[in-house]
């Protein structure tokens, strides 16, 4: 029993018009699913990825309006990874990024791989990662109709850095729990603080890594609009997630229970920094209720929200997808 890799990331947003605009139309990734956050059903809940929405490819956001912004610090998924394919790639969006007057930073080496940090319009703190020197958990494929050439285009998560008061308290989650295992450590690119550590899952490589940055300086962070709420990891199929539950329950950590999200089983727990985690099936995946050519176009519910789709819909604002 070992977990395969990151399975998704969810973050959150004031304005599910802008971060459509932004996610579409500047990183060329595709909008997979456009539904409601199951717990709030007031709200969208968006999924991008590759072309269908490959389990390790999908960044998705919660809608919360008027959210204000996050105060960063502890205790926080304190940046998300976007694979690439190579360092060529890299070298195109700080072009592009430049073009659409995206902040971010020089190209820079975290960890053995060329990197380029970048944030979106609501503060989103993001890393775009160079799968040249990559062997591990493979990539998604591009989408044919992103305005972003198949060669430069986004193929998924890469990883996540978790940024604690105390780093060995999530690594005995990681190890002792979830089965990581230690790869190595990187200098920090902050001055003065300390290296981060890398553990790895499954295959290894981008798409399995979680690294960890020790801040014990830091207050703990208020969540907002540009924060992550969670990360998922990959686990192969709902017989595997029953003996996850199992194994998370016999660790003493109090957890939500199987919950059913219809395009993929769940679990959530929260590791000792307060970070929560998931574990998620790769299946059934997101062409259940849509054709697979016809992904995001309209409001997808799952079966025990259908009977609510009337009064769902008379709450949401339309989502504005028209090019800007």
């Amino acid at each position: 029993m070992e977990l395969k890799g990151i399975h998704h990331v969810s973050a959150l947003t004031a304005k599910a018009s802008n971060n459509y605009q932004f996610y579409t139309k500047v990183m060329g990734m595709r909008l997979i699913k456009k539904t409601v956050n199951q717990d709030d059903t007031s709200v969208y809940h968006l999924f991008y990825g590759d072309e269908k929405g490959n389990p390790g490819t999908e960044l998705t956001f919660f809608e919360i309006p008027m959210a204000a912004r996050t105060h960063e610090g502890g205790s926080s998924i304190s940046a998300t990874s976007l694979r690439v394919k190579d360092h060529a790639a890299l070298e195109y969006w700080k072009k592009r990024f430049e073009e659409h007057q995206v902040p971010h930073e020089e190209i820079a080496n975290r960890g053995g791989r060329l990197t380029l940090a970048f944030r979106d319009p609501e503060g989103q703190r993001l890393i775009l990662v160079s799968d040249e020197e990559n062997q591990g958990v493979e990539a998604g494929r591009p989408w044919e109709k992103s305005p972003v050439p198949a060669e430069y285009a986004v193929l998924g998560l890469g990883p996540v850095k978790l940024t604690v008061n105390d780093p060995e308290a999530t690594i005995g989650i990681l190890t002792d729990v979830l089965g990581f295992r230690y790869k190595g450590l990187y200098p920090n690119l902050e001055p003065g603080q300390p290296e981060i550590l890398v553990y790895e899952t499954g295959e290894g490589g981008t798409g399995a890594e979680v690294h960890i940055e020790e801040r014990p300086d830091l207050p703990r962070e208020r969540l907002g609009r540009g924060g992550v709420h969670h990360v998922a990891f990959r686990v192969a199929n709902e017989e595997e997630m029953k003996k996850w539950i199992e194994k998370v329950n016999e660790s003493g950590i109090l957890n939500s229970g199987y919950v059913d999200r219809f395009y993929f089983r769940s679990l959530y727990f929260r590791e000792p920094n307060g970070i929560l985690f998931e574990l998620a099936t790769d299946g059934p995946g997101f062409d259940t209720d849509e054709n697979i050519e016809h992904l995001g176009e309209s409001l997808a519910l799952p079966p025990f929200l259908e009977g609510k789709r009337k009064e769902i819909e008379a709450r949401l604002k339309p989502l504005d997808t028209k090019i800007k």
